[in-house]
């Protein structure tokens, strides 16, 4: 077709080609529009009919991949535009659809009717035969040849819909109502596995959400509506589910709908979440997950009792099945089922799509059923049922009380289903009791014990013989809810009571050593004794020595500390909640990205597999197609050539025989043909020169006859010519002639009304003025009152205006005002800001200017001390050189005093000392000619000089600065030579001793400047 021709000439001649009976052709005129550049720039208007023919050429031809091609086009062009176009194309492909399965299925069912020749015949002996090798019945047959085939076409459909509408926003509504009429149709035609297919492909689109959320019209599903209209088909889907019978696809769809009710931000409506816990219990029940299931039973009786809208009898039965479901958990620890093998993972999933924050338990449903008053509202029966299995405690007379009431439960198709849990639940409850009274029990006693219950059938469900008992029993024995051996040698059931047992968790009511206990067993004896003994204890202290009463200032004091305590207890209690939920949303995030990673990662392999499996497809079914276009190629060839021959040879021109055409092509007979036609052409062009000069030879003839003839025929003519003339001028003259007298007549007839037509014309031109009038008044008052309305809405209207923008001018006033405020507590905050900073940089400065300034004055007076102890160790090494010299001059008279005839007598050299301390001084060794020699007057010099060291301070500096001193005066000042002394009077001697006593070497150590040194560090 060519690429310019407009849209309604496609369609007028695609109706054309159908009106022919050339189906084919039309549809494949219409694909060949799609392929065209200016399909996209055709408006809607013109497209929507094009597209409506397309889809009803597409469905009764059943080309459902070229109806996808042709709708995904078309979405691509009108999702900008215009939806609803889409919408009406989408639903008319699937009317079409469903249109055509009714029609086969009473194309099917008129078959089906006619197809049975004699109707007394039941079965003939064809029929026999084909239902002995087929194995399928008629209507079957039928079914499969007629139905099936528009079943799957419809599925198609459905699947071509939903892959078109698939993850846009504009086209969520429509691609949901799709998704509802795909569970209808499953749901109509019980086509399970479809079913299955269709919810993975649900969950497909719905995980690529992500995927696809950066393209033009996403799905947000944080948007309430978009998120509701997620759930109303994941429930919908739950509820197809359900009525399949597909229970695992149930629990997935409980998934799907768990997922997003987490993700939405306001809660559902309760009549949502009664139809989701509705269908867990059903869920739950099929699965034989009896506590969960009593959970579910929970949840939906608080949420039906708080909706209301329910009958008293209606409430009285769902109590009852409240109550009759939380009965019928089993006893022990786990269930008969395995709820060992169970892990925490799969509880703590199951408890999170109840909506529980921990799993429940038996003892937990039980008093949440009673919290709830379903006690109360429950039938007489299932009230009797729970005072004895939960109240009263008689072995022997257990089974055959609650018999009875097993029966009417069995009769009623609400509880009908609980009773083999309940038998479960019966027996371990009997075995529980039969421990606590008894160590040992006959088997034949406890079959006996057990027999009313075998009385008690329900369809379904076997009666429990020997071997299922003991089967029970063992099961309870290898879980441990149980501690029992059996010995079949004597025929009896020994409950074992060791007192080192390990011990259940006496918190977990579920035990069976915690139900209805009579007595307590060795073990919790053994366990609780040294708990009871000092209880006991603290009571008999508490009674011999009674606490003092503690004063008010105490109890205060205790009141305070509590309080503190509590509050502190509390706030931790606080954060360490948020730290947990914290945790649990870090988790579930994790949990969450980790499931959307997998889900991406098998969205992708699957999307990979299906573009493969495609591929592969397409090349397969183009090697297909190449393969017979050829054939079809070869075929119209060598049927060319079959029809060539054969109008050659009837011809009789040719002598070509049929068979041989194999050897034959069509360029032969092309050829052969050619040359048989220019062969007929020479002998006709013969035939027809010959035929030529006859035919001018006899037309000479006949023209040289007639020449004579030709003037008489003239004439006779002209005279001819000339009478009829004349006959039709009179004809026309007396026409007219009567004409006129006609007219003149009916002139003179109708003047006689002219005066009555007038006054007729004036009374209703008359009537109509003041008609007109009236009128006019009317619309001219009408006018007034519509101008009146539109002046006063005009001034309301500006009113209105003036108004609002006084109220806009007031909002912005007071915007300025509020920013212009908050303009001067920012600048004032910034001023106070600088102030603090710059009393801050004062301060600083200040105590910088301060540490200086005590620095310096601690160097001042560092230097002071320094001067102070240079000036010591001057004057030190004067006293030092003085004491020198000194010694020196008694040196030198010591000596003369010995080389002296007379020696002095001691008293005198004692009364010379003027009682001065003196070191003691050696006694000079004797001479060689063995005189005494007497005492020498001046003591050797010290080996310790306290004043050299310490003399006024000064530290290392100091002692160095006085070495050097010494150092130089004694280079400076000559030692005297010793010379003869001469003897002394006393009197010298007396007046010197005052001074050698007050410069003898012995001096007070003054206080070093070390230490004040530190001192001034340490403070600056």
């Amino acid at each position: 077709m060519a690429p310019f021709s407009k849209p309604e000439t496609v369609l007028k001649q695609a109706e054309g080609l159908v009106s022919v009976g050339q189906t084919h052709a039309a549809l494949q005129s219409l694909t060949e529009m799609f392929s065209s550049k200016r399909f996209r720039s055709t408006p809607l208007a013109s497209l929507e009919p094009i597209m409506l023919r397309f889809i009803e050429l597409c469905v009764e031809l059943r080309k459902g991949r070229t109806a996808k091609e042709g709708l995904m086009q078309y979405k691509n062009i009108a999702q900008n535009s215009s939806v609803a176009s889409i919408e009406v194309v989408i639903n008319r492909f699937i009317q079409l659809s469903d249109a055509k399965v009714q029609e086969a299925q009473e194309k099917a069912d008129k078959a089906v009717a006619l197809d049975v020749d004699d109707l007394e015949a039941s079965e003939t002996p064809e029929s026999i035969l084909l239902g002995a090798v087929s194995g399928d019945q008629s209507k079957d047959r039928t079914d499969r040849a007629l139905v099936t085939p528009w079943l799957k076409f419809l599925w198609e459909s459905y699947r071509t819909a939903l892959e078109t509408l698939k993850n846009n926003a504009r086209l969520e509504t429509i691609y949901q109502q799709i998704a509802q009429q795909a569970f209808k149709f499953c749901l109509k035609h019980q086509r399970k596995v479809e079913f299955r297919r269709l919810c993975e492909t649900l969950r497909l689109h719905l995980s690529n959400v992500a995927k696809y959320a950066h393209q033009p019209h996403s799905i947000n599903l944080s948007d309430p509506d978009i998120l509701q209209h997620h759930l109303d088909t994941r429930f919908a889907q739950l509820n197809t589910s359900v009525e399949l019978e597909l229970w695992q696809e149930a629990f997935r769809s409980v998934e799907d709908v768990h997922n997003l009710l987490t993700m939405a931000k306001k809660a559902p409506r309760p009549a949502m979440m009664a139809n989701y816990y509705e269908k867990l219990t059903k869920i739950f029940l099929m699965s034989d997950n009896a506590l969960y299931h009593a959970a579910a039973w929970g949840r939906y009786y608080a949420i039906v009792t708080a909706i209301g809208g329910k009958s008293e009898e209606e409430i009285s039965r769902l109590a009852g099945q409240v109550l009759v479901s939380a009965l019928a958990v089993p006893v022990g620890i786990q269930g008969e089922d395995g709820y060992e093998e169970s892990s925490r993972g799969k509880n703590s999933r199951l408890s999170a799509l109840l909506g529980l924050t921990k799993t429940p338990t038996r003892a937990s449903l039980l008093r949440e059923a009673l919290a709830r008053n379903v006690l109360k509202l429950s039938p007489d029966s299932v009230k009797a049922l729970y005072n004895v299995l939960e109240v009263t405690f008689d072995p022997l007379t257990l089974c055959s009380s609650v018999a009875p009431l097993l029966k009417t439960l069995a009769s009623d198709s609400s509880y009908a289903s609980y009773v083999p849990l309940l038998q479960h639940a019966l027996l371990s409850r009997l075995l529980s009791q039969l421990s606590q009274v008894y160590s040992s029990i006959k088997i034949t006693n406890l079959l006996e014990l057990v027999t009313p219950l075998r009385e008690v059938a329900v369809e379904g469900t076997g009666s429990y013989d020997n071997e299922q008992i003991e089967a029970y029993i063992m099961g309870c024995a290898r879980r441990g809810e149980l501690n029992v051996r059996v010995d079949h040698s004597v025929g009896s059931i020994t409950f074992a009571d060791s007192p080192f047992a390990a011990v259940e968790d006496p918190s977990s009511s579920t035990s069976m050593a915690s139900v209805n206990a009579v007595q307590p067993s060795t073990s919790e004896f053994v366990r609780t004794r040294l708990g009871n003994i000092a209880q006991t204890l603290h009571n008999s202290l508490a009674t011999l020595y009674p606490p003092s009463v503690p004063t008010e200032e105490e109890q205060q004091a205790k009141f305070a500390a509590l309080a503190a305590a509590a509050q502190a207890e509390r706030e931790a209690l606080r954060i360490r909640r948020a730290l947990v939920a914290r945790r649990r949303e870090l988790l579930s995030e994790l949990s969450v990205r980790k499931e959307k990673e997998e889900a991406s990662r098998r969205a992708e392999l699957l999307r990979r597999q299906q573009e493969e499996e495609a591929r592969r497809a397409a090349q397969e079914l183009r090697n297909k197609e190449l393969e017979r276009a050829r054939r079809e190629i070869e075929n119209i060839r060598v049927e060319e050539a079959k029809k060539l021959a054969q109008s050659l040879k009837e011809k009789g021109t040719l002598k070509v025989d049929i068979k041989d055409m194999e050897s034959l092509s069509t360029d032969n007979l092309m050829r052969l043909q050619v040359e048989q036609l220019e062969k007929e052409k020479r002998e006709l062009n013969e035939r027809m020169r010959v035929l030529s000069k006859r035919v001018d030879h006899i037309e000479r003839a006949y023209r040289k006859e007639e020449r004579p003839l030709l003037a008489k025929d003239y004439e006779q003519q002209q005279a001819n010519d000339r009478a009829a003339f004349e006959a039709a001028q009179k004809a026309r003259l007396e026409a007219h002639r009567a004409a006129h007298q006609q007219d003149v007549e009916t002139k003179h007839r109708l003047s006689r009304m002219v005066d009555d037509y007038n006054k007729l014309k004036q009374a209703i031109t008359s009537r109509r003025g003041e008609e007109f009038a009236k009128k006019k008044e009317l619309a001219q008052k009408k006018m007034e009152e519509e101008k009146a309305k539109r002046r006063a809405a005009v001034l309301a209207e500006r009113e209105a205006e003036r108004q609002r923008l006084e109220e806009e001018e007031r909002i912005r006033r007071e915007q300025e005002e509020e920013e212009a405020r908050l303009e001067e507590e920012r600048l004032a905050e910034e001023r106070r800001r600088e102030e603090e900073e710059a009393a801050e940089q004062e301060l600083a400065e200040q105590k910088k200017r301060e540490a200086e300034e005590r620095a310096a004055a601690m160097r001042k007076r560092r230097e002071e001390e320094r001067q102070q102890a240079m000036e010591a160790a001057r004057r030190q090494q004067q006293r030092e050189e003085e004491a020198e010299r000194r010694r020196a001059e008694r040196k030198a008279q010591a000596a003369a005093a010995t080389a002296a005839p007379a020696a002095r007598p001691a008293p005198a050299a004692a009364a010379a000392d003027g009682g001065v301390w003196r070191r003691s001084t050696p006694v000079a060794p004797p001479s060689r000619t063995g005189t005494a020699t007497p005492p020498r007057s001046e003591s050797p010099a010290p080996k310790y000089r306290p004043g050299a060291l310490g003399g006024a301070g000064g530290g290392w500096r100091a002692r160095l600065a006085a070495k050097e001193g010494g150092a130089a005066s004694g280079e400076s000042t000559p030692v005297r030579p010793a010379s003869p002394a001469t003897p002394a009077s006393p009197a010298p001697a007396r007046e010197e001793l005052p001074k050698e006593k007050e410069e003898d070497g012995f001096k007070t150590v003054p206080k070093k400047w070390g230490a004040s040194r530190l001192g001034a560090r340490r403070a600056a």
